[in-house]
């Protein structure tokens, strides 16, 4: 799709706009079929030179599209469906808007895809590093349902809290990481550069040297002849474990070992269930099956054993077993979610009830995360204390040894 200046005579006098259209000659038609006589029709030659080099860069150079952009996209659609906008309109003008090239080229895309009679859902699912699918299914829904606009205003909140949650994350982070690598740097400066220094001083006294003195040289001979061996295996150690964490085999192991960690645990649990219960209850709303519901939020838990024990329940279902019954038998959700859940399924409000779950925990979580830095920051406190302790015992007891000794004779 290119863009065109245009100027046009019509009923109420001479028009001029700017419009995208696959060509001068389509665009000339739609004129016409507005009832205006088209006068002149130029191709902006800065977009078109634009375009040209975003779909002449290499892969690797054009920007992502990140999930701020698909939560904005999400909500402009549900803005202009809402007021009445048509699908290909709304495209169209979201397209000549957008600032991010590769969304824009996806844009374009599904618009291209529609024209020729696809669904909007089939258009997104080609493109799954964009449009996830869970997305992809409640637009299907949507489509199926006629409640699209409903669909685009839930998943616009949906990936608000998603945004939220990863920034709060972050944040509770942040703190935590600063330290542990100033620690870090701080122990192989020490190692590399002080305690040599001191060794020749410790060498020089003649006398055994204290228990922490021993250590630390220990330590830093070791590092001096072995230092890039061990960096080298830690490397090599590294990128086998993020390998063997994104397998298939490994995933499910480290997500429920994370699961069990103190501190982290809990919160990632918490998490995992506010996105559940909340992707759940938007599917019952929308109108999705029960079984096609858990398959579709199964992935939202963003944690492959909770998503294998989800999917368990949805065989569990289709064998005919009440929903609570099967969320019990998992082993994975808290008594709170199960008795709503069994309320839920009593009363038929299991949607609302789930909603109501999914916001409690969420708050629990971000409670949580802002409390984190200050849980982590005793045990930070500890291992500095405990560093500074050995180094200072290290370097001073045997110039303490040296000058007792000394006043001794």
């Amino acid at each position: 799709m290119s863009r065109f200046h245009y100027t046009a005579r019509g009923p109420n006098g001479q028009v001029q706009g700017t419009q995208e259209a696959a060509s001068a000659a389509a665009l000339a038609g739609d004129l016409r079929a507005r009832g205006w006589v088209p006068l002149t029709i130029r191709e902006d030659v800065l977009q078109a030179a634009k375009a040209a080099q975003a779909v002449n860069a290499p892969a690797w150079m054009a920007p992502k599209v990140t999930q701020t952009d698909v939560m904005l996209l999400s909500k402009q659609i549900h803005t202009l469906f809402k007021a009445g906008v048509p699908i290909l309109r709304a495209l169209a003008g979201l397209q000549e808007t957008a600032t991010n090239p590769t969304l824009r080229k996806v844009i374009g895309d599904l618009r291209g895809d529609l024209e020729s009679g696809l669904e909007l859902s089939s258009a997104m699912a080609r493109h799954p590093k964009v449009f996830d699918s869970f997305f992809v299914a409640m637009v299907r829904v949507g489509e199926a349902s006629g409640k699209l606009e409903e669909v685009f205003m839930r998943m616009t909140e949906h990936l608000e809290f998603e945004m939220f949650m990863s920034q709060q994350v972050k944040s509770a982070l942040r703190y935590p990481t600063f330290v542990v690598i100033a620690m870090a740097v701080a122990i192989g400066v020490i190692n590399v550069m002080v305690i040599p220094s001191f060794a020749g001083v410790f060498k020089s006294l003649g006398s055994d040297l204290p228990v922490p003195t021993q250590i630390l040289v220990a330590t830093s001979n070791f590092t001096l002849e072995h230092g890039w061996s061990m960096l080298g295996a830690f490397v090599v150690a590294f990128l086998f474990w993020t390998r063997w964490r994104k397998s298939p085999q490994g995933r499910p192991i480290w997500d429920a070992l994370v699961l069990r960690m103190p501190l982290v645990g809990p919160i990632v649990h918490k998490a995992a269930i506010a996105r559940f219960t909340r992707a759940f209850s938007l599917s019952l709303r929308a109108g999705v099956p029960l079984e096609r519901a858990l398959s579709g939020v199964a992935l939202t838990a963003d944690n492959a054993h909770l998503t294998k024990c989800i999917e368990g329940m949805r065989e569990r279902i289709m064998r005919g077993e009440a929903l609570a019954s099967a969320a019990a038998g998992t082993g994975v959700f808290t008594p709170l979610v199960l008795q709503m859940i069994a309320v839920g399924e009593e009363t038929g409000m299991l949607d609302e009830l789930l909603d109501d779950v999914g916001e409690m925990y969420a708050n629990d979580v971000q409670y949580a995360l802002k409390t984190l830095s200050q849980q982590i920051e005793p045990i930070l406190i500890f291992f500095m204390g405990g560093l500074v302790l050995l180094l200072a015992l290290g370097v001073f007891l045997p110039m303490w040894n040296l000058g007792g000794a000394t006043m001794g004779k």
